[in-house]
């Protein structure tokens, strides 16, 4: 379901003139532009150079070495890019976050270090988060080389199970090279602080491996930097636990397994490829509607600075998390410092241990670095404008990811305004309407299984929406007669578990300049006399004044939902106070601090009960924020139980969720009239007469066609 309309409650101050000569606004949103590959390297060869962190260049197949895990753009503190952009003082210092994984030294560690200044660096310092506690190794994220030991040691831990695997299903694991089983991983990795065992969903390795699950769920630890030392745990194999592989083998090989019916050979449900017809016959092999630019493009991009009708706003795609704009500005009024996504959660339910252990904090994962290659005319119109990314994420050195982001003016198909002024004898006295249109700015991020393409639309009338669409295949477990409890039968040893996914933005709001209120305005109906009828009655709706300040916190809850659960707190269990509070209100307002820059972390996803970002501490506090510089906490978010239809993929239609960001009392008119885009129509006299058109765009625009041909390439690799 849709947010509730953010309203804009303004606090009007003066803004001081400066002597000093206020920046270009390509200067301007240079200071929030994402490192070149040039400084990304420049970075990495300078926390090189230094021996005192004992950095390897490359780690080979060691997790204990010190490695560099990421380095992205250092955001300048608010005050000091206000302070610029206003011309009052210097432009910031570039400066990088890079976070190293420290996995040699005798208590391995994480630390997260800022390094400066750019181009050429000079120094580094470490930082920390508030409570100043190390960050703990096994909070880390999982890296590649982690994944391919794990894949490695499950080609020894798996021998026992091979006969199994390979009558049952027709594929293995053990001993490989074609029918293979691969495997989904879930998280968080443990039931505590410091531990690292993950539940793993062998898979058959098919196109669409996510719904051919086989059964077989082991549990993995992976602690120890010495994979040698990783071991099986448990098993769930069918709806029953064994204590190890060779115990499991031994019930199949004794006859003593409930063995489940093997698959049939069959065309491969999981495929993109097409099958079945529709009852109208309509075509459908030839292209559908096609967005056009008859005219050419009617927005403007220097650098990372976006310009559209009012619009300009700085805009960048950090690899830790995604999609982050500055500086929104509508018709030069800054409306906000800041946009950006925080975090994209899932949180899962069934009857196997993978599914029941499910809690996704995708931000673990680096979102930004898995904005994977757009497609033209699928993914964005052809006509769009596609920016390339650069990541230095697990990586040994910057990655070009091609089309990462697109921009693109999209017709809405309902026209902004419009008004059919009746005559009310037949006639009309005028029409007069002008054409729905509003500027996309798109990526995606494809974390595992689901695909999240994340939006924001700018309208010509001061109006933002937020929004993001969840496709892709759904988290699926092998089907047993107990896992219906917890979610939909899709095929016959596929269950879809139900899910909610909630997604968290944050929205530093400045409108007309820092010092803001919060407020909200509740509709009542009253029942009064009616002072023009004695003895009558009229029930009417009416504004309810907001509570004071003091007395009405910043925070909006969801709706009513399920019943939370009854019965002891678990011991042990998963506490995930960013989950509990980012997902119990739709709106959470704070002051501003420059030590809550996010509401998450990298590390919450393997440490979520002692996270590293405490967002419980940023609404627990009870601040006045009354008249102060205010940040909004954003959460959208839906429930998903999967259905038939969710094969092969999750479809966009009601799997959308956002909000808008809209003026209330802010201009004096609907902005929008600056538009040329109207047209008005006004009948003559007589009426047999042709109307009178009048209009500021020509007539016909013209043909509108792609002459090229589609294209995709899909790599991505080391600049």
């Amino acid at each position: 379901m849709w947010l509730e309309t953010l309203r804009w409650v303004v606090v009007a101050l003066g803004v001081l003139a400066s002597a000093s000569p206020i920046p270009t606004p390509q200067l301007g949103a240079s200071i929030f532009a994402d490192l070149s590959p040039a400084e990304l390297r420049a970075v990495r060869s300078f926390l090189l150079s230094r021996p005192e962190l004992g950095l390897a260049a490359d780690r080979g197949d060691s997790l204990a070495t010190n490695s560099l895990f990421l380095v992205e753009l250092q955001v300048p503190r608010k005050s000091q890019a206000l302070q610029f952009l206003s011309g009052g003082r210097p432009r910031p210092p570039r400066l990088a976050r890079a976070i190293v994984v420290f996995g040699e030294q005798a208590q391995p560690n994480v630390t997260e270090f800022v390094v400066g200044p750019l181009p050429r660096p000079s120094y580094y310092r470490a930082v920390s988060y508030p409570g100043r506690r190390p960050i703990p190794f096994a909070a880390r994220p999982v890296t590649l080389l982690e994944y391919e030991l794990m894949h490695r040691r499950l080609l020894e831990l798996t021998e026992p199970l091979y006969r199994l695997l390979r009558d049952t299903t027709g594929f293995w694991y053990h001993n490989c090279s074609q029918r293979c089983l691969t495997f989904s991983d879930v998280a968080p990795r443990g039931l505590g602080p410091g531990e690292r065992r993950s539940w793993l969903i062998l898979q058959r390795s098919v196109e669409g491996h996510f719904l051919h699950p086989v059964g077989l769920e082991l549990l993995l630890d992976h602690r120890s930097r010495d994979p040698r030392r990783w071991a099986l745990q448990q098993l769930w194999y069918n709806g029953q636990y064994f204590a190890s592989a060779h115990e499991l083998a031994w019930r199949y090989e004794h006859g003593e397994l409930a063995l489940p019916r093997p698959p049939s050979p069959e065309r491969l449900f999981s495929t993109y490829e097409p099958r079945g017809h529709f009852s109208t016959g309509t075509p459908t092999a030839v292209h559908g509607a096609k967005v056009c630019e008859p005219q050419g493009k009617r927005y403007r991009l220097q650098g990372n600075l976006l310009e559209y009708g009012g619009w300009r706003l700085a805009l960048r795609l950090r690899s830790s998390a995604g999609l982050q704009l500055f500086d929104l500005r509508f018709n030069g009024e800054r409306l906000a410092h800041e946009l950006s996504v925080q975090e994209a959660a899932a949180f899962y339910g069934g009857s196997s241990p993978a599914a029941m252990q499910t809690k996704y904090l995708d931000s673990a994962w680096g979102m930004g670095a898995l904005a994977h290659e757009l497609a033209p005319g699928i993914d964005c119109p052809e006509v769009a404008t596609f920016l390339d990314a650069h990541h230095l994420y697990d990586a040994a050195g910057p990655e070009r990811f091609p089309r990462a982001l697109c921009l693109f003016e999209l017709p809405t198909g309902v026209p902004l305004r419009r008004h059919f002024d009746s005559d009310f004898r037949g006639g009309y006295r005028f029409y007069a309407g002008l054409e729905g249109q509003a500027l996309v700015l798109r990526t995606t991020a494809t974390v595992y299984n689901y695909d999240y393409i994340w939006d924001v639309l700018l309208y010509p009338n001061g109006v933002l929406e937020a929004k993001v669409h969840a496709t892709g295949y759904v988290h699926a477990t092998f089907y047993t007669p107990q896992g219906l409890r917890y979610g939909s039968r899709l095929h016959r040893h596929l269950l879809g578990n139900l899910h909610t996914h909630l997604l968290h933005y944050k929205v530093d709001l400045d409108i007309a300049g820092t010092r803001n209120s919060f407020e909200t305005v509740d509709v009542r109906f009253e029942n009064i006399s009616n002072p023009w009828s004695a003895g009558e009655r009229v029930v009417q709706p009416r504004l309810q004044p907001a509570a004071p300040p003091e007395r009405a916190p910043g925070r909006l809850p969801l709706r009513q939902g399920p019943a939370p659960p009854t019965g002891p707190r678990p011991t042990g269990g998963l506490g995930l106070s960013w989950g509990l509070l980012a997902g119990r209100y739709h709106l959470a307002v704070t002051r501003h601090h420059e030590k809550e820059a996010t509401s998450s972390s990298p590390y919450a996803q393997h440490d979520p009960w002692q996270p590293a970002v405490d967002f419980e501490s940023f609404i627990r506090n009870d601040e006045n924020i009354e008249n102060q510089d205010l940040v909004a906490w954003v959460t959208v978010g839906f429930l998903h139980i999967p259905h038939a239809e969710d094969v092969p993929n999750t479809a966009t239609p009601g799997n959308a969720v956002g909000f808008f960001l809209r003026p209330f009392n802010f201009f004096d008119e609907d902005p929008s009239v600056a538009s040329r885009g109207p047209v008005i129509v006004r009948p003559r006299d007589p009426a047999s007469a042709p109307a009178a058109v009048q209009r500021w765009t020509p007539a016909s625009p013209g043909p509108c066609v792609a002459a090229e041909p589609f294209t995709y390439n899909g790599t991505y690799g080391q600049e």
